[in-house]
């Protein structure tokens, strides 16, 4: 499975490369807006920490809109994957969009039947929002698994990148379906690594190495 850092701080993206935890990163207006910086040299200093699939969002919600800044886009640099809104303007542009070779991130999907259609109009990725609904008590994992059904009963290549992550045990189940990646916010993805045995466990061996070492003394 691989791992993207879902932000735009350039600090948490930095500390996460240098866990060799991250094989790409989404953006999205939101998480720009949060910077209080311009929206290209954001991404293009992104683009020069990872050398992985970089997301960034379109705000137009009309075709024409959408594709125009998706070509404004993708020229910032090759690894950039236009995010665009699930929508019927939003397949439009999609389908034309891979008809360019440009590399598309269907985003806001929150049904299996969504993810199916942005997979028929060519996204090369499909971000189902999990946590979103989970948050209205909807099983966001559910979603997940029939994607995952879905596109391997049809071989699409489209990958599914599983967004709105909230805790680690999304991340796992996530894995365990199949899903391709886990989008996940730089907070979830410290809460991986840590578990309170390996605390315990770590803390044992220290003080045993310090009383062996007092003994010498």
């Amino acid at each position: 499975m691989k791992f993207f850092i879902d932000t735009a701080n350039i600090d948490e993206i930095k500390e996460a490369h240098s866990m060799g935890m991250v094989d790409g990163v989404t953006t999205n207006p939101s998480l720009i807006a949060k910077e209080g910086r311009d929206f290209e040299e954001i991404i293009e200093e992104i683009c020069e920490i990872v050398d992985g699939p970089i997301s960034a969002e379109v705000v137009s919600t009309d075709t024409e809109g959408m594709l125009e800044e998706a070509r404004k886009l993708s020229k910032i640099h090759e690894n950039i994957v236009v995010k665009i809104p699930m929508l019927v303007n939003g397949l439009k542009a999609t389908r034309k969009l891979s008809e360019e070779g440009i590399k598309t991130n269907v985003t806001l999907v929150f049904s299996p039947l969504q993810a199916l259609m942005a997979a028929k109009a060519g996204a090369t990725y499909v971000s189902p929002f999990i946590g979103r609904l989970d948050d209205i008590s909807q099983e966001g994992l559910l979603l997940v698994e029939h994607i995952v059904e879905i596109y391997g009963n049809y071989a699409f290549d489209t990958e599914i990148i599983v967004a709105s992550i909230r805790n680690p045990l999304h991340v796992l189940e996530s894995a365990l379906m199949g899903a391709d990646i886990a989008t996940i916010p730089f907070s979830v993805l410290n809460k991986l690594a840590a578990h309170p045995l390996t605390d315990k466990g770590l803390k044992a061996f220290l003080d045993d190495w310090n009383k062996a070492k007092g003994a010498q003394s």
